[in-house]
C-alpha cells in the first residue's frame, strides 16, 4: 500500500470514525475511569502532604466558622492559622463571596483528609447524577462517557467547586423546558461563583424567559440575604478584602498562573500581554454572548440552545481555570445525542472525541508547551452546536 493509499484511508477513517461504536466506547471510558484511580491517589497524598491543595481554602473556611466570628474567613491571617491545622505547611486564600459559606462551614467538621475525600468523591457523584440526565437513553456507554470526562476529573483532583457550579449550570438547563421557575432558581444560586453566569440574564432574556429571570433574581437574593442573617453584616463588609487577593494573582507577571487558566483571555495574555488580552477577551465575550442568544432563532429545543449557552460561557468568562470546566459536558453529550438521532456529520464524532480529552489534554500541554490551548476546543464546541440547525434543517427537507 502507498503512502498516498494510506494517507486516504486514514483520512476517510478519521472522517467518519464508524469503528467506535458503543461496545468501544464503554471499554475504552472504563479504561480511562481506571487510570484515574492512581492518578486520584497521587494527588490525594500530594494535597495531605507538603503539596497542599485549593481545597485548603474550604476546609480552613470550615473550621474558622466553627470556632469564631465569620469575618475571619477573609482575613489572611486567620486563614493562616487555621490551615496549619491541616499540616501540609501551605496557605490558599479564601475568595468566594458569603454565600458560599453555606458549603463550606460543614467541611470543618472533619479531618482535613477526610474532608478532602468526601467533597473530592461527593461532588463528583452528584454532578454524575444531574450530567447523567443530558443523555437519558444512551445506555452505559453514555453513563460512562459522562462519569469518565477528563473535565471531572480535574475538578476532583483539585477538590475545587467546579462540581457544584457544573452542577448547577447543567440542571438549569435541563431543567428550563419544564419548569421555567426552577430553572432560574437554579441559575440564581451561581451567585457563589457569579462570572459562571456572565451570559445567563442576557441569554434568558433572548429566548423570552421572564419567569426564568425572574427566579434568578429571587433565588439570588434570597440566598445573598440568607448568608446575611447567618453570617452578618460585617462577613459582607470583609468580603471585599478578597478582592486584593484576586488583583494580586492577575497582576503578578508570571505566565505560569494565566497558563493554568483556560480562557482567550489567558491564553492572549501570555503571548500578547495585558492590553491586547483585554479587548481580545471583550471582543470574544460580546460575539460569544451574541451567539448564545441569537441561537435561540435556530435552535429545535430548549436544550440545544442551553447547550449553546454552556459552550460559549467557556469562551466569555475571562477568568475560569480547567477546574470549572464539568460543564462542558453537557454540550458534548447534546452533540452525540444528535449524532445518534439524527446521523453524524463528517468529522463530528472526531472532534467531539478531541474535545471530550481536551481539558486534561490542554492543562497538561499548558506550562510545557507555554501555550494555553483550551479556547480552540471550546471554539470548535460552540461552532459544532451553532451548525446543528443546518444539520437538522438538512434532515428534515430530505
Amino acid at each position: 500500500m502507498s503512502d498516498q493509499d494510506l494517507g486516504t484511508r486514514l483520512k476517510a477513517n478519521l472522517r467518519t470514525l464508524s469503528w467506535l461504536d458503543a461496545g468501544r466506547v464503554r471499554v475504552y471510558a472504563a479504561m480511562i475511569l481506571v487510570a484515574y484511580v492512581p492518578m486520584m491517589v497521587k494527588v490525594f497524598r500530594e494535597a495531605t502532604g507538603t503539596v497542599g491543595s485549593d481545597f485548603l481554602a474550604f476546609w480552613g473556611t470550615g473550621r474558622l466558622l466553627l470556632s469564631g466570628p465569620a469575618p475571619r474567613v477573609y482575613d489572611l491571617a486567620s486563614e493562616h492559622a487555621a490551615q496549619m491545622a491541616a499540616g501540609t505547611g501551605q496557605m490558599v486564600a479564601y475568595v468566594n463571596p458569603p454565600p458560599f459559606l453555606f458549603l463550606a462551614a460543614p467541611l470543618g467538621l472533619m479531618p482535613y483528609a477526610v474532608a478532602w475525600i468526601v467533597w473530592a468523591l461527593a461532588g463528583w457523584a452528584i454532578w454524575f447524577l444531574v450530567a447523567r440526565r443530558a443523555l437519558p437513553d444512551a445506555g452505559a456507554a453514555a453513563a460512562l462517557v459522562v462519569l469518565a470526562f477528563p473535565g471531572a476529573y480535574l475538578a476532583a483532583s483539585h477538590a475545587q467547586n467546579g462540581f457544584v457550579t457544573g452542577a448547577l449550570l447543567i440542571a438549569a438547563v435541563l431543567t428550563l423546558r419544564r419548569s421555567q421557575a426552577l430553572s432560574g432558581a437554579l441559575f440564581g444560586l451561581l451567585v457563589i461563583k457569579p462570572h459562571l453566569a456572565l451570559l445567563v440574564p442576557f441569554w434568558l432574556a433572548a429566548g423570552r424567559k421572564w419567569t426564568a429571570i425572574a427566579a434568578a433574581a429571587a433565588s439570588a437574593i434570597a440566598l445573598c440575604l440568607a448568608s446575611l442573617a447567618v453570617f452578618g453584616l460585617e462577613t459582607w463588609r470583609a468580603y471585599p478584602q478578597s478582592f486584593e487577593v484576586s488583583q494580586y494573582l492577575m497582576n503578578q507577571p508570571s505566565a505560569e498562573f494565566f497558563l493554568r487558566m483556560c480562557t482567550p483571555y489567558a491564553a492572549l495574555r501570555v503571548l500578547f500581554g495585558t492590553t491586547v488580552a483585554l479587548y481580545g477577551q471583550a471582543v470574544i465575550t460580546v460575539v460569544t454572548g451574541a451567539a448564545a442568544c441569537l441561537y435561540w432563532r435556530r435552535a429545535p429545543s430548549d436544550e440545544a440552545a442551553g447547550a449553546m449557552l454552556l459552550a460559549a460561557t467557556a469562551l466569555a468568562s475571562p477568568y475560569l481555570f480547567s477546574y470549572d470546566l464539568p460543564f462542558l459536558v453537557m454540550p458534548i453529550a447534546f452533540l452525540i445525542g444528535m449524532g445518534h438521532r439524527e446521523g453524524w456529520r463528517p468529522w463530528e464524532k472526531t472532534l467531539l472525541v478531541l474535545i471530550w480529552l481536551s481539558p486534561l489534554a490542554t492543562r497538561a500541554a499548558a506550562i510545557p508547551l507555554g501555550l494555553n490551548l483550551m479556547p480552540i476546543p471550546a471554539a470548535i464546541l460552540v461552532g459544532l452546536v451553532w451548525t446543528t440547525w443546518a444539520a437538522q434543517k438538512g434532515t428534515a427537507q430530505a
